[in-house]
């Protein structure tokens, strides 16, 4: 019976990425276009539309479960609450690779709105657990713990999602660990949404990966920040699995310290922290003369790591479970004192 489970899970995740690679391929043809500019990575005009593919393959797959995964589901206001608040972050995305706005508030309005819908319908960080404080309730501070968390991720997600490859890459590999964490701890849906997203993102990055034939835009990159965070407080909360809040900030760990640091760096310098720039260290690494394959190959490899460290953690005493964050930290640290030397020493920090 499991066999035969396992199975229909698999040619379905495979149906996914077939749709997902038709849609991104028709997308190619749209001619919505992202024009190079001062701050592109790029030297020519690309499709900027791939991300709409995403949305609409894991859309299709969430319909599927919704109406065919009795046992799988969580509370039907929880269903709607997700799929309401990801189509409205989808929505406002694809409007502004559009052009049909620029501001840097409208977007930041949005994906507050999408949050507060998102706990409107009960998506809520209720517990916590720390190292010698044990597990304790959250109270009303896990509503705005969750929005909080949502909204960083969604642009944590988007900010590092300029490189041919990058971003895509690792969300697969994300939703690849997160799925087998999941599975590991007993769940019947967020499992299932874990390889719907996988399917969804793989289908687009067979055209993005380096060199890239089409990018994921906004649409794409902040969906899939908010898919990702939305999925993290569900499986902490409301799947069977009951997932550490601590392995989705693992598993992205990079991308969390790459944007963190950079913002507060930028902050400190007196730059413009919402405008758009060329100084993450993704992007300086770039610069140094690493090639967009090199430094996503780079962010895959470390993504795989940040994995592997979350199926330790699975394994490990709540009170101990922080500790696995250490050997990341101090990577990350070294890797960004190298970056930014480097990038200091041939000019690169001015003006970014």
């Amino acid at each position: 019976m499991a066999a035969l489970a396992l199975a229909n899970h698999l040619l379905f995740g495979v149906l996914l990425f077939g749709l997902s690679t038709a849609l991104t391929w028709g997308m190619l043809r749209l001619g919505v276009m992202a024009m190079p500019n001062r701050r592109s990575s790029h030297d020519w005009p690309i499709p900027n539309s791939g991300g709409v593919a995403i949305v609409l393959t894991f859309f299709a797959g969430f319909a599927v479960l919704l109406y065919f995964g009795d046992e799988a589901l969580i509370g039907s206001g929880h269903m709607i609450g997700f799929a309401v608040a990801g189509l409205g972050v989808a929505a406002i995305s694809l409007a502004d690779d559009l052009g049909q706005f620029r501001s840097f508030r409208i977007k930041l309005a949005a994906q507050f709105s999408a949050a507060l819908v998102l706990v409107a319908f009960g998506i809520v960080f209720q517990t916590m657990s720390l190292p010698v404080a044990g597990t304790f309730d959250l109270g009303w501070w896990g509503y705005p713990m969750t929005v909080l968390w949502i909204v960083a991720m969604t642009n944590i997600f988007n900010f590092m999602d300029g490189l041919d490859g990058l971003a895509g890459g690792c969300g697969v590999i994300v939703a690849l660990f997160f799925g087998v964490v999941t599975a590991l701890e007993g769940s019947h849906f967020v499992y299932i949404l874990c390889y719907v997203l996988l399917a969804s993102a793989l289908g687009f990055l067979i055209f993005n990966f380096p060199t890239a034939r089409i990018f994921m835009g906004d649409v794409g990159s902040q969906f899939l920040g908010f898919g990702f965070a939305a999925i993290a407080v569900i499986a902490a909360e409301y799947d069977t699995s009951r997932t550490s809040l601590l392995i989705m900030p693992l598993l992205f760990f990079h991308f969390i310290f790459d944007a963190t640091f950079t913002f507060i760096r930028r902050l400190f310098r007196g730059q413009h922290v919402t405008q758009a720039h060329r100084g993450h260290l993704y992007q300086l690494m770039n610069q140094l003369g690493v090639s967009h394959l090199g430094v996503s190959l780079f962010h895959f490899a470390v993504t795989a790591l940040q994995g592997i460290g979350a199926l330790a953690l699975i394994e490990m005493d709540t009170p101990y479970r922080i500790f696995v964050f250490a050997p990341f930290v101090v990577f990350q640290v070294a890797y960004a004192v190298v970056v930014i030397r480097m990038s200091s020493t041939r000019g690169l920090l001015y003006d970014r």
